[in-house]
């Protein structure tokens, strides 16, 4: 089962954030020969998505960051919107890793 997290990014600001995969035992999962990629929607059922830069930070150690550029986030519109994350192993077995509302928050500066 995934995790929940909400996060904040803030509108016009570059957004990073680290993320650590585990097994159910408690111990890093390594992420070596793993892809991985991240989407933020409005709504499940959004048809349109903004796509994170995913990328695998510390495989031995199960380390994901998950990135969007200060040009992407003054696209957004501020409010509330949903993310996930996913994990694809060399076998093609694909895993949710975390998922969570993400709040926007407006920029007052332009």
């Amino acid at each position: 089962m995934a995790g929940f997290a909400e996060i904040n990014i803030e509108q016009g600001a570059s957004f990073s954030t680290v993320i650590t995969v585990n097994d159910s035992t408690g111990a890093f999962t390594n992420l070596t020969s793993y892809t991985a990629a991240a989407q933020l929607r409005k709504s499940y059922y959004s048809s349109t998505a903004n796509n994170f830069t995913v990328t695998i930070s510390n495989a031995a150690n199960g380390e994901l960051t998950m990135a969007m550029t200060a040009a992407n986030t003054a696209n957004l519109t501020p409010g509330r919107m949903l993310y996930d994350l996913l994990i694809t192993s060399p076998t093609s077995v694909k895993t949710r890793v975390v998922e969570g509302i993400a709040t926007i928050l407006p920029s007052v500066t332009r």
